[in-house]
């Protein structure tokens, strides 16, 4: 998917959300438990609800790797379904890979080519060679971790090193990588008050920006410091839509959740 339609989406659904499917099996409502598939019933119920109101979709692999074979065959239909049936929809792989050239190839080809994601988040730590592989692919986006919205990202992510911020280094390194022009990056809506710095760096870049609502962060805020001419922001809730009902009507009540979102995000959009 190319960033220009990315942002046409975003104009017609007058929407920057993204959909975060961290399917559990202990909290997905009882009765989909007798399902053959119960994540991927559940993730189909949630997507079919919410498709209209999102521009995307971002499975955290953890909550399917968790389930070995049997939950790497759900995420499989997830992005299948997703693909097939709404192909408008943005998919993020929720991976945060990262390692030495030839193992990161072999990552980007898992994400890209075999599951046909149209992106993946990816840790920065190995530098150069752990980033290049994953923007070789073109046609697809890689999302750098930058600065993410735990607690813990103040033990590295913010200490100084030759008197800049690590997050800003990664930032501004990031750009000289071949192929840099695919990259978006990780920005926490905990961290709104860091983004005008961060459009300095990178002005009109897309940052995937996750901790509105269940963890605290404020979507007037992330859109005050980072939103751009092309909008450059995709919010992530996850929690905070998908786990709103443990009955029957879960997806109705995920799609109450998903509209109010969105409908704030239509206000914020027309008052530029």
């Amino acid at each position: 998917m190319t960033t220009q339609f990315l942002v046409d989406q975003i104009k017609k659904k007058k929407s920057f959300l993204i959909v975060g499917l961290d399917t559990d099996l202990d909290k997905i409502p009882k009765h989909l438990l007798e399902e053959e598939d119960p994540i991927f019933a559940f993730n189909k119920a949630i997507i079919d609800a919410t498709q209209d109101l999102c521009v995307g979709y971002k499975p955290n692999t953890a909550f399917y790797e968790a389930y070995g074979i049997k939950g790497w065959q759900s995420l499989e239909k997830t992005i299948n379904y997703i693909n097939e049936k709404y192909p408008e929809q943005f998919t993020i792989a929720d991976a945060k890979r990262g390692d030495i050239g030839n193992t990161s190839s072999r990552y980007a080809k898992a994400f890209f080519e075999n599951l046909n994601f149209d992106s993946v988040t990816v840790a920065p730590y190995m530098g150069k060679n752990s980033v290049e592989p994953f923007l070789s692919f073109r046609e697809k986006h890689t999302i750098l971790l930058a600065l993410t919205s735990n607690k813990g990202a103040f033990d590295f992510q913010t200490q100084m090193i030759d008197g800049q911020e690590v997050y800003k280094k990664v930032l501004a390194t990031s750009k000289t990588y071949e192929g840099a022009e695919n990259l978006m990056y990780v920005v926490g809506a905990t961290k709104a008050s860091f983004l005008a710095e961060i459009r300095t760096i990178i002005p009109s870049s897309f940052l995937l920006v996750p901790g509105v609502g269940a963890q605290g962060g404020s979507l007037e805020e992330v859109c005050k410091y980072g939103m751009t001419e092309d909008v450059g922001l995709l919010i992530n809730s996850s929690r905070g839509i998908i786990y709103k009902s443990q009955d029957e009507d879960f997806a109705q009540a995920s799609r109450t959740a998903a509209k109010e979102l969105q409908s704030q995000m239509e206000v914020l959009l027309n008052a530029r």
